[in-house]
């Protein structure tokens, strides 16, 4: 077992994600943790398998090549993994927006919580995006409780043996399982530290949601984060 599993959903990053990678493998090392790294290659139609071949003799990063699913999928594909291999699993994006040398605030503080979160600032947003995600954690706070600050924030780390009591009861199609799983964890009152995080934003590729996507996509998140609230009165 070790002590700590990384997840990363991967979609089209051809131009930064073995820079990424080894980022965050460096950081690690640096911490003397025993880790392991868990790409999920999203299906992606660019470069990014040629370029994840760098990794194929490094024990301590693991590729998963699976078809297009979308992010959420991607994610609780990923946190399904990580729990039988590691009792931390931490998530962050491929896109490099939020760098590794933030990570040792989480891992120096992590034996006093079970779920440690990062509140992002800095980070530049178009007025759909931003309304959204200011509904999405309004929608939180009124269905489960305040408790985590920046619900859907890729940069989390938590306790495997608390993060697997709530996956099983999320549908593997779930548009945003991170807002839900903030929510399990105000719900149920596990132990949450919140920190800010440094956004740098995207320089290397492009988000895949236009406007009007972004909307359909907050509709149907919305009413799956509902629904859930009923699943996980119970753990």
């Amino acid at each position: 077992m070790k002590e700590l599993a990384l997840i990363m959903p991967v979609y089209n990053e051809e131009a930064c994600i073995g820079e990424v990678i080894q980022s965050w493998h460096d950081e690690f090392k640096r911490l003397k943790i025993n880790f392991i790294i868990l790409i999920l290659n999203d299906g992606s139609r660019d470069h990014t398998a040629e370029r994840l071949k760098d990794f194929s003799k490094n024990k301590k990063v693991e590729v998963i090549h699976k078809e297009n699913s979308g992010h959420g999928s991607t994610i609780l594909m990923g946190y399904h993994l990580a729990v039988e291999k590691a009792k931390w699993v931490f998530q962050v994006d491929s896109d490099n927006e939020i760098r590794p040398d933030q990570f040792v605030n989480f891992w120096e503080k992590r034996e006093n919580y079970d779920g440690l979160f990062g509140i992002r600032e800095g980070r530049l947003q178009e007025a759909d995006r931003k309304t959204v995600s200011l509904i999405a954690r309004n929608l939180i706070y009124f269905l489960y409780g305040k408790g985590v600050a920046d619900p859907n924030v890729p940069f989390r780390l938590l306790r495997a043996e608390v993060l697997k009591k709530i996956i099983f009861k999320i549908p593997l199609e779930t548009f945003a399982p991170n807002v839900i799983i903030s929510g399990a964890f105000t719900l149920h009152r596990f132990r949450i530290y919140n920190h800010p995080v440094i956004c740098w934003g995207r320089e290397t590729g492009a988000t895949t949601l236009v406007s009007w996507k972004i909307w359909r996509s907050a509709f149907l998140s919305f009413w799956q984060t509902i629904e859930a609230r009923y699943r996980l009165r119970s753990l």
